[in-house]
């Protein structure tokens, strides 16, 4: 299903690809980072979208925040029964141990990049983004409505980075600078945005970019397993997503992730104004880097040959991944 999945990306000139876990229980984590690692072997040298890592959104998220995420699986930084085990030298509990010794219950894959978001303001929040980026995880922030003040040190303790900016966060008020608003004004935050039409109104979206400059924007589809399906009513995370004219709804009304691809940012980037040059920024050079996958990004000698071709209409004319045609 994955290889799937990455085959589909491959039409749409995706070249490589970083597959998202919502809050779910441990069981099922489990059995997907295992999928996961068979994926990462199998792909080698197919001409489908590359899996880079793992991107948990949540379960450390504000459950005012949720969006379509289910809460009965957000957790907090915490210890006790079902949480954290801490244990000192001898091997017995102490639930007074640093919290550097805490274990965090997200499981790892064998090979590639491990980012998650996560609300700062939760329980321990800041130590955990302390503990995440001690351990070499990309920590971004989002499912927030933490304060200034708590974002501050969020920063401090190594999260630069936003998911699907102005959703599911507070908004920016001209007496409250709001979690987007802090985004906006924090010089070296970067974030990533829904370029759908749907989750960010077209003229707030190229203000968000434009404010942050396209250097510092990453384009994301945010796209649910229904993409490239057609409307309908699928099954997903447990209860019924429907899709109506491109939008998607889940069962308590709320915006259920995104059916477009890529190839639809990049069209609608280009219909509010942006050069093919800005846009390729935020579709290829500032994911790569936010990743800290040197190899690729950028269309350079030594560089991976990953590269999507488009023509004037936005249309794609060829793509090659790992220096492999992809097939029409």
């Amino acid at each position: 299903g994955l290889l799937r999945v990455a085959s589909f990306l491959a039409r749409q000139g995706v070249t490589a690809w970083m597959p998202t876990l919502v809050p779910d229980s441990d069981e099922n984590y489990r059995r997907v980072i295992g999928a996961m690692d068979d994926l990462m072997v199998r792909q080698q040298g197919l001409p489908v979208a590359q899996a880079v890592g793992v991107h948990y959104e949540g379960v450390f998220a504000n459950t005012a925040m949720c969006g379509a995420l289910r809460s009965e699986y957000f957790r907090s930084f915490r210890d006790g029964p079902g949480d954290f085990v801490v244990e000192n030298k001898t091997g017995t509990t102490n639930p007074h141990e640093h919290a550097r010794n805490k274990s965090i219950p997200l499981p790892r894959l064998n090979r590639g990049v491990h980012m998650t978001t996560l609300a700062p303001e939760i329980e321990g929040g800041i130590e955990l983004i302390e503990q995440l980026v001690a351990e070499g995880w990309i920590v971004s922030i989002g499912h927030t409505s933490a304060d200034a003040d708590t974002l501050d040190r969020a920063f401090a303790a190594g999260a630069r980075h936003m998911t699907h900016f102005f959703n599911a966060m507070t908004g920016l008020h001209h007496r409250d600078i709001g979690v987007a608003g802090w985004g906006l004004a924090t010089q070296d935050v970067t974030f990533d945005i829904i370029a759908d039409g749907i989750h960010v109104d077209p003229r707030m979206l190229a203000m968000a970019c434009r404010a942050k400059t396209p250097e510092k924007v990453s384009l994301i589809s945010d796209s649910v397993a229904p993409t490239g399906l057609g409307d309908g009513d699928y099954e997903l995370w447990g209860e019924t997503v429907s899709v109506v004219n491109g939008r998607t709804k889940n069962q308590r009304g709320s915006i259920a992730g995104s059916v477009s691809t890529m190839l639809d940012a990049f069209r609608s980037m280009r219909k509010l104004g942006f050069s093919d040059d800005d846009i390729a920024q935020m579709t290829s050079a500032n994911p790569a880097r936010l990743l800290g996958l040197d190899d690729r990004g950028l269309i350079q000698p030594g560089k991976r040959a990953d590269l999507a071709a488009l023509n004037a209409q936005g249309e794609i004319v060829f793509t090659i991944i790992g220096g492999n045609p992809v097939p029409d």
